[in-house]
C-alpha cells in the first residue's frame, strides 16, 4: 500500500494536451500529489535532437500547456538531460510512487522507456503506460503471418476492419495538486526556465512567418480542426490537391505534438457525418491512417531516416550535389516556380502543401539525383510537423527505396503539376511575387517567353533530367537481376 505521502510524476511527450489523455486521467484517479514534467531529452542514445521549427513550436506549445495545467489546479516542470536519469531525480525529489506516461513508438524511445520501467519496477514504484497518439497500436495491425504490413492498402483495411476506434476522455476538471516536497517548498520542485533552453531562432529571428500563420497549443488544435469541418472537409478529395486554396486540414503540426489526439479527431467527424463516410470524409480518413501506417513502419525499421527501407537502394548511384545546387533548393531558386514556390512557403510558414511537397522531393531525388537523405535532413529542420516516422517514410516513398513506394519511374513533372493544380497561378504568385504579374500560362514557364531578371533559369532540364534517372534506376535494375 502507498504511503500517505506517495506521489504521482506524469511524464508528458509528444502529449501536450489534457483532453484525452489518459495519462492525466489516470493521474486523477490515483488521487495523489502530481508532478506533471516535460523533458527535452536530446542526450539519450539514439534520439534525434530536434530541428530548428520544431523547436519553434515546441516553446509555444510548453507555454500554453502550462496556462491549461494551471487553469486545472497543476503546473508543469521543465527538466532537460538523458531522461532516465531526469526521471530517477524527479523521483525521489518527490517521493514518487506512481509514474505514468502515454506510448512512444521510435526505438531509441522504446529504449529509454524500457529502461526506466525496469528501475522502477527494481525500486518499488509503478509505471504505466497509456495508449494516446496512435489509434492502432503497431503490434496490433499485423498481416496474417504476424509481421508487420509493407503496403498501405491492406494495412489500412486490416485497421477499419479492427474496429471503430476508442472514444476520446474528457479533459480533467481539475488535477490533483502538487503537494508537498521535502526541501522544494510547498508544492513545488526545481524546474527549468523555458527561456533558457533557447527553443526560439534569435539571430536572426527567422520565425515571423510562423507566428503569424500557426497557434500552436490544445486550443490551436480545436480551433484548426474545427475550421476543417466547417468547410474543407466537404470537399477534400479535391481541394487537398490544390495548394492555392484552404483545402487541407493543416491539423499535422498539432498531431505531431499531440496538441489534440487522433482519437479526438476522429470522434468529432463521426460526430458531423455519422452515416457512412462521404468519399472526401474517407480519403481524409485515410490520411490518417497513412500516418498511422508511417509509424508502424517505423516502429519495425527504427533507422528509418538513416537507412533505405528496400535495402537494393543501398547500390543506387545518387550523385552528391554542388552547394550551389542543395542551396538554390533550399531557397527555392530552382528555376521551376511550383518547386520554387514550395521551398518558399516552407522557409516561411514551417509548411509546405502536401501536393507540393511530393513535386519538391521529387525534383531533389530525381531530376538532381540527390540521396533523399539531404532533403529528408532539410525537411526535418525546416518543417513544424517534422516526427520521426511520417517524414522519412514519406521521403522514402518519393525516392523509391521505401514501402509501398512509389515507382521510381514516376517522376513529378513541376510543370505539369503547376497547371493542373495551380492553373491561375494563385500559389505561385503568392510565394514567388516576382512572377506575380504574368498570365496564367506564361507563370508556370516563365523563361519560355520572358527575359526574367529576377528569377532564375531552371537550374535543370526536365527532360535530361528525366532520362538520366531513368538510366540510373535501370542500371540498378540491371545489377539486380544479373
Amino acid at each position: 500500500m502507498a504511503s500517505p505521502s506517495a506521489s504521482t510524476i506524469v511524464w508528458l511527450r509528444d502529449d501536450l494536451r489534457l483532453d484525452d489523455n489518459p495519462a492525466l486521467l489516470h493521474a486523477v484517479d490515483i488521487g495523489r500529489p502530481l508532478t506533471v514534467v516535460y523533458i527535452l531529452d536530446e542526450e539519450s542514445p539514439g534520439v534525434r535532437p530536434l530541428g530548428g521549427a520544431v523547436r519553434w513550436w515546441l516553446h509555444h506549445s510548453l507555454v500554453s500547456l502550462d496556462a491549461a495545467l494551471a487553469k486545472a489546479g497543476s503546473t508543469l516542470v521543465l527538466r532537460r538531460g538523458p531522461a532516465g536519469d531526469v526521471i530517477r531525480r524527479l523521483a525521489k525529489e518527490t517521493g514518487a510512487q506512481h509514474l505514468l506516461w502515454n506510448r512512444r513508438y521510435g526505438g531509441p524511445e522504446r529504449a529509454v522507456d524500457a529502461g526506466i520501467k525496469a528501475w522502477a519496477a527494481e525500486n518499488g514504484i509503478e509505471a504505466q503506460s497509456f495508449q494516446a497518439n496512435l489509434l492502432h497500436e503497431p503490434w496490433t495491425i499485423t498481416t496474417g503471418s504476424g509481421g508487420p504490413y509493407k503496403v498501405f492498402t491492406p494495412f489500412w483495411r486490416a485497421c477499419t476492419a479492427a474496429g471503430e476506434p476508442r472514444t476520446p476522455l474528457d479533459a480533467p476538471g481539475r488535477l490533483p495538486s502538487p503537494g508537498s516536497h521535502a526541501g522544494t517548498g510547498p508544492g513545488q520542485v526545481d524546474s527549468d526556465a523555458l527561456a533558457d533552453w533557447a527553443l526560439l531562432p534569435v539571430s536572426p529571428d527567422w520565425s515571423g512567418g510562423l507566428a503569424r500563420t500557426w497557434q500552436p497549443g490544445e486550443a490551436g488544435a480545436h480551433s484548426r480542426l474545427d475550421d476543417f469541418l466547417a468547410g474543407p472537409l466537404e470537399d477534400y478529395g479535391t481541394g487537398r490537391d490544390v495548394p492555392g486554396v484552404e483545402g487541407t486540414s493543416r491539423l499535422s503540426p498539432h498531431l505531431r505534438f499531440g496538441e489534440i489526439s487522433p482519437f479526438r479527431v476522429w470522434h468529432e467527424i463521426r460526430l458531423r457525418y455519422p452515416r457512412e463516410a462521404t468519399p472526401d470524409v474517407g480519403i481524409f480518413r485515410s490520411e490518417l491512417g497513412w500516418r498511422e501506417f508511417c509509424w508502424q513502419l517505423l516502429y519495425a525499421n527504427p533507422q528509418l531516416a538513416t537507412r533505405n527501407y528496400r535495402p537494393e537502394f543501398d547500390r543506387f548511384d545518387w550523385q552528391e550535389p554542388t552547394a550551389a545546387e542543395l542551396e538554390a533548393w533550399q531557397q527555392g531558386s530552382t528555376g521551376y516556380p511550383l518547386v520554387d514556390a514550395g521551398m518558399r512557403q516552407l522557409w516561411q510558414t514551417g509548411w509546405m502543401h502536401n501536393r507540393v511537397r511530393m513535386a519538391a522531393a521529387s525534383f531533389l531525388v530525381k531530376n538532381l539525383l540527390a540521396d533523399w537523405r539531404l532533403g529528408e535532413a532539410w525537411f526535418w529542420d525546416t518543417l513544424v510537423d517534422a516526427d520521426s516516422a511520417s517524414n522519412p517514410a514519406n521521403w522514402q516513398w518519393v525516392a523509391g527505396s521505401g514501402a509501398d513506394a512509389s515507382p521510381y519511374f514516376r517522376i513529378f513533372n513541376p510543370v505539369t503539376q503547376s497547371k493542373k493544380f495551380d492553373a491561375e497561378g494563385r500559389y505561385l504568385r503568392e510565394f514567388v511575387p516576382e512572377l506575380a504579374g504574368l498570365d496564367g500560362k506564361a507563370i508556370h514557364e516563365p523563361w519560355k517567353d520572358h527575359d526574367m531578371k529576377d528569377y532564375p533559369a531552371p537550374m535543370v532540364g526536365l527532360p535530361e533530367s528525366r532520362e538520366r534517372a531513368l538510366a540510373t534506376y535501370q542500371k540498378l535494375k540491371d545489377q539486380l537481376d544479373s
